[in-house]
């Protein structure tokens, strides 16, 4: 014990004082200096935290960025350009399409009218800009006189003409370049405004664009037309003035794309619009036309339409030849129903020696063959469209087809009957101003009926598709 005392005197300096202090006084002398570290504490769990998540930030903007949001982002430039277009054009846009339709149809008719009455040489200028305006002091009259006395027609058909009769013709074709334009000008100006201010789908926008570059690409045609009845070496010594059938008849074409393709875009939209403001029935219309019955009579359309087009074209041919101007009766041509032989495939109109180019140039050039040709395709077209009408009321295509293709066809049936007694009636009586045009609007009006009848046999896949998603969204519970 007494080895013990010596040891424990030694190791009691060195003994806390905390287990002879109660509690309560532990508590008292801690306060001070813990109060500090909890909040430094927390001070730093809240700094490490900050310096965590912004790492993370810092890592996900490196890492994942290049990934998930670059992925992202030709996403969203679709999904904007699809809210810029609209799904469906506004009925304004096809009301104006249909407008503008109407003036190229009125532009056609005048056209014939300028080249009936042979004025459609009289300026021999082409100024896009500056030829908006014509002649406004007698000046100005007699430069465009001197101008127009130095063309072949001046000088080989209206040689006696003074100024005042030149002011007629010349104001006809003025007005028919004038109305090019004002279709131009109105036609590209609303359309930039109806896609700027969202009124039309992407599909029409589109559309748009192509009509805007047809309607200057008509214009460069048409100068191109009349630039090749300004020319001496086209006509052969003591022939009439006139210009190429082939530009002629190009310039026709192009024009009746023009009329379609604005007529179509029109009527397309209003469609669509009456389909999808009842699903319902617009689900019975596409059961209808998909009937296994109705496809052969959709085919047949289709040929009958390109069988119009081409005896539009043999009458620009005719038009150009100034080949309504021989035989003169019908259905005789002569002595027989067809000119002699000789007639027809006459070596005068070749011009290679080996007379490769024999046939092809009679059937474009000869105004005898021109001429029955165009008897041909108008005879054909007539009894293709009986015979189809015909069709569309017997069998599975009656029960099938639906009631606005019978009434289509139907009034194609009497177009065709109207433009076949223009047609005969303008070849009688040796193609009268009147008769003519009137034929030539019959063709537009024939095309239209045809067009019109096809147009409702078809339902675009784009129109099917809002059709199905419209039905589905009144039809899922909410």
């Amino acid at each position: 014990m007494s080895l013990l005392i010596p040891g424990l005197r030694r190791a009691a300096p060195r003994l806390a004082a905390s287990p002879f202090v109660c509690r309560q006084c532990l508590r008292q002398q801690q306060q001070p200096r813990t109060a500090p570290s909890r909040i430094l504490g927390q001070l730093r769990y809240a700094s490490t935290e900050s310096q965590a998540k912004a790492k993370s930030t810092r890592f996900f903007s490196a890492s994942a960025v290049p990934t998930a949001a670059a992925a992202a982002i030709p996403e969203a430039a679709a999904a904007n350009a699809k809210r810029f277009f609209p799904e469906t054009s506004s009925k304004s846009v096809a009301y104006w399409l249909i407008g503008s339709a109407a003036s190229v149809f009125g532009i056609v008719v005048f056209g014939g009218l300028t080249r009936l009455t042979e004025s459609g040489l009289s300026i021999t200028e082409w100024k896009p800009v500056t030829g908006s305006l014509p002649p406004l002091t007698q000046a100005h009259w007699e430069a465009e006189f001197d101008k127009y006395r130095a063309s072949p027609e001046f000088k080989l058909l209206n040689s006696h003409m003074d100024v005042e009769e030149f002011k007629k013709i010349y104001y006809m074709e003025w007005t028919h370049r004038l109305w090019g334009r004002v279709i131009g000008l109105s036609f590209v100006a609303p359309a930039i405004y109806f896609v700027v201010r969202r009124r039309a789908s992407r599909r029409v926008a589109v559309h748009l664009l192509g009509i805007s570059a047809l309607i200057g690409f008509q214009g460069f045609i048409g100068w191109w037309m009349v630039k090749s009845g300004l020319k001496d070496d086209l006509f052969a010594p003591g022939s009439h003035p006139r210009v190429s059938q082939y530009r002629l008849a190009t310039h026709l074409a192009t024009a009746f794309v023009c009329y379609s393709w604005m007529l179509l875009a029109g009527l397309s939209i209003l469609r669509t619009r009456r389909l999808l403001a009842d699903p319902t029935a617009a689900t019975k219309l596409f059961a209808a036309l998909n009937s296994p019955a109705v496809a052969p009579f959709r085919r047949s359309v289709t040929a009958l339409t390109v069988l119009v087009f081409t005896t539009v074209l043999s009458g620009a041919l005719v038009a150009g030849l100034d080949a309504g101007l021989i035989y003169n009766e019908f259905p005789m041509m002569g002595l027989g129903l067809t000119p002699p032989r000789s007639e027809l495939w006459d070596k005068f109109y070749s011009r290679k020696e080996d007379g490769s180019d024999l046939w092809w140039r009679n059937m474009l050039e000869n105004p005898s063959l021109v001429q029955l040709d165009h008897r041909i395709l108008a005879t054909t077209t007539f009894c293709a469209v009986l015979a189809l009408w015909a069709y569309s009321r017997t069998g599975r295509v009656a029960a099938a087809l639906p009631k606005e293709a019978k009434k289509g066809m139907l009034g194609v049936v009497h177009l065709v009957s109207l433009q076949v007694a223009l047609g005969i009636s303008t070849l009688i009586y040796m193609v009268p101003i009147s008769l003519a045009a009137a034929h030539q609007a019959g063709s537009l009006a024939l095309l239209t009926g045809v067009l019109v009848l096809g147009h409702r046999l078809r339902v675009p896949k784009s129109t099917l598709t809002k059709v199905q998603k419209k039905l589905a969204s009144t039809t899922t519970p909410r």
